[in-house]
């Protein structure tokens, strides 16, 4: 019974050492700082993502920058009536006149180029005598049609160099006199008979002075081309050899834009063209025998002017004068003037 004793204290004592290997006192770390270490890479997350609409809104920005247009549609006209009664007498008489103008301009950094294209085009009807009976008869007044693109690069302050390019002609056939259509007599107009292209290289100033924004272009080199597609008119407009004549020589264009008022309810614009040709047809220049090609050397002149008057946003006053000599044409000097008020549309970008 006593060895029985011996044996259970024995194991109990063993038991007590082998739970004093894992005791706490053991793995104790003497005060020593534990350090921990992350070794995952980190990047910053940027809020902003790709957007579609900011995109789009950025390209019309831009694009609304470099981009200058201006565009405006006149409808006008006028009607006269008078009864078979009436004592002063008169004749019933209706004017139509619509015209179109457009003027873009694009610019990115020194490249300039701009756009234009205009068109005029009014009827009048007035009764008069054909063959002893009162009829009414449409006659044209108002014919014209005008493009023109203009490349600039700048060259320093204020002055570019580049080209101009115009052209301008007329959409309807026109007679001298009203009847002449129904009365069978030859025309002396029609579409590209008279028609003009004028191409020219030179260097262009413009005045820094927004109260009087003048540009002048200055053209050592110029072409002016006259065409004559239709050759049953009565008039030749200079064209004497075949259905064009091509003038070489130099020209001076004077522009001017100016706008007035907070809503724009007066502008003047107004455009001065010479051009001073020192070789009259240069389709004859190979012909040595033909001295014609260097005869005659006149100046062109063309000067326009137009002024809007603005009564509301949609009804305005519209006074156009434009004087043209071209002694190739006639020796006189041409002057057209119109007064018109009606219905007016302007859009402009910025």
């Amino acid at each position: 019974m006593k060895r029985l004793y011996a044996l259970i204290l024995i194991a109990t004592l063993c038991s007590v050492n082998a739970m004093a290997q894992v005791s706490i006192d053991e793995v104790k770390s003497n005060n020593e700082k534990a350090e921990f270490k992350n070794e995952m890479k980190t990047n910053d997350l940027d809020a902003e993502y790709y957007s579609e609409a900011k995109e789009r809104a950025e390209r019309l920005a831009i694009r609304k920058e470099r981009n200058t247009v201006d565009f405006s549609a006149n409808l006008h006209g006028s009607l006269t009536a008078f009864s078979k009664s009436w004592q002063a007498a008169g004749d019933n008489t209706v004017t139509i006149l619509a015209s179109l103008n457009f003027l873009h301009t694009y610019k990115k950094d020194r490249f300039t180029l701009s756009n234009a294209a205009s068109a005029k085009f009014g009827y009048n009807n007035m009764k008069m005598d054909l063959n002893g009976k009162q009829k009414g008869v449409w006659f044209k007044n108002v014919d014209e049609i005008a493009l023109s693109t203009s490349p600039q690069w700048a060259l320093v302050k204020n002055w570019s160099y580049g080209a101009n390019v115009k052209f301008r002609t007329q959409f309807a056939p026109g007679y001298g006199a009203r009847g002449d259509k129904q009365l069978g007599n030859q025309r002396v107009s029609n579409f590209m008979t008279p028609g003009y292209l004028d191409a020219s290289l030179g260097f262009t100033y413009i005045l820094p002075s927004e109260k009087f924004p003048l540009k002048v272009n200055l053209a050592p080199i110029a072409m002016s081309t006259t065409f004559r597609d239709d050759l049953s008119t009565s008039k030749d407009y200079g064209v004497l050899h075949g259905h064009s004549k091509v003038e070489g020589g130099l020209s001076v264009q004077l522009d001017f834009d100016k706008t007035w008022g907070k809503n724009g309810w007066l502008r003047y614009r107004t455009t001065a063209y010479s051009f001073y040709g020192w070789i009259t047809d240069l389709s004859q220049v190979a012909k040595a025998e033909d001295k014609s090609a260097y005869e005659h050397i006149v100046p062109t002149l063309r000067w326009e002017n137009t002024i809007d008057i603005k009564a509301t946003k949609y009804i305005s006053t519209q006074i156009y004068v434009q004087l043209y000599y071209n002694k190739a044409e006639t020796k006189q000097l041409q002057v057209s003037s119109m007064l018109s008020v009606g219905l007016t549309y302007t859009f402009k970008n910025k």
